[in-house]
């Protein structure tokens, strides 16, 4: 399990910075549409049912099917939000005094995990694009590496202009150890 107070896999004298999700402002948006899709068949219902509804919930057939129906569409949208829940919560950058941990969930299956040290980040990007991101204060960040994965990205992460300098400080200050470990004679 995933704490602040340990990192699976963690170098030596490694202290977790910071662990960052998308901001939860993503997570209630998609939980507002559940909750619209879910109010969809009922108002439908409500506005039909003399009109449609009267045989078939009469009919000894009609009824099981309509019931059946509404059970598999909630049942859709219960795992449409389960799948958005899952996909906010494990989505996450570990941020420690060493290097940068990008945990990303693909599905309920699959999961790519990536790591780079923090003093192989060349450069840092912070992207606030649109109203409600400028206005909730979130948007995209991005490390930019040398390796063959040129990027790290995070979307929609909560003040990314906070996580840009952490993170510039932080491989400011791994750099100067090196430097001190290793001086240029």
């Amino acid at each position: 399990m995933l704490s602040r107070l340990r990192l699976p896999g963690s170098l030596p004298d490694e202290k977790v910075v910071k662990i960052i999700r998308r901001t939860l402002f993503m997570l209630v948006k998609k939980t507002v549409l559940a909750l619209i899709l879910a109010g969809l068949p009922l108002l439908f219902f409500y506005l039909t049912a003399d009109l449609l509804f009267a045989d078939i919930i009469n009919s000894p057939i009609g009824y099981p099917i309509l019931i059946l129906g509404a059970a598999s569409y909630y049942l859709f949208v219960w795992l449409l939000f389960f799948f958005e829940f899952v996909d906010y919560y494990l989505n996450v950058w570990i941020i420690t005094n060493k290097r940068i941990v990008s945990i990303c969930q693909q599905g309920f299956f699959a999961r790519t995990i990536a790591e780079q040290r923090l003093e192989r980040i060349q450069d840092v990007t912070s992207e606030v694009k649109g109203f409600f991101p400028t206005v909730i204060g979130y948007g995209n960040l991005y490390a930019q590496t040398a390796a063959e994965k040129e990027r790290f990205f995070l979307e929609s992460a909560p003040s990314p202009d906070k996580i840009r300098d952490l993170l510039i400080k932080l491989t400011e200050e791994v750099r100067k150890k090196e430097r001190r470990k290793n001086p240029i004679n």
